[in-house]
């Protein structure tokens, strides 16, 4: 297994930013046919996700949607540092993603795409890539 780093820049609070292309060569330079592929955020308020990744306003739409969704949460959030938000989308969300690698690329549906998911931004984040064969 072939395991690469992407690091990648935030500049707002909440933010989805596409790492498609990073992720596909990664799986090109694994050198991998037939397999798998697993993009991992190591932060606690960061996640990966995958979205359509032709209209730049869908990954605008869903930061959007992030922010309306906790001003309507009935919720108190005790965390000294402010961000449980944050830590509180990650999990919705998730910290990976699983995405089939068929004829040396990855699985993706047309408009699909990878994203880093920045809840607590700006920010410095790396996303890790593991490629393996199946």
């Amino acid at each position: 297994m072939k395991i690469q780093e992407i690091p990648v820049e935030t500049s707002d609070r909440y933010q989805l930013v596409s790492i498609t292309s990073e992720v596909r060569n990664a799986v090109r330079e694994a050198g991998v046919e037939e397999g798998f592929c697993i993009i991992s955020s190591g932060h606690t308020t960061a996640a990966v996700t995958v979205n359509e990744d032709y209209d730049r306003d869908v990954p605008r739409d869903i930061a959007s949607a992030c922010k309306a969704f906790l001003n309507a949460l009935d919720v108190k959030f005790e965390h000294v540092e402010g961000n449980s938000d944050s830590h509180f989308l990650t999990s919705l969300f998730g910290p990976t993603q699983h995405l089939l690698i068929r004829g040396g690329e990855p699985d993706l549906g047309r408009w699909q795409g990878v994203f880093l998911a920045e809840f607590d931004g700006p920010r410095r984040r790396t996303v890790r890539v593991a490629v393996g064969a199946a």
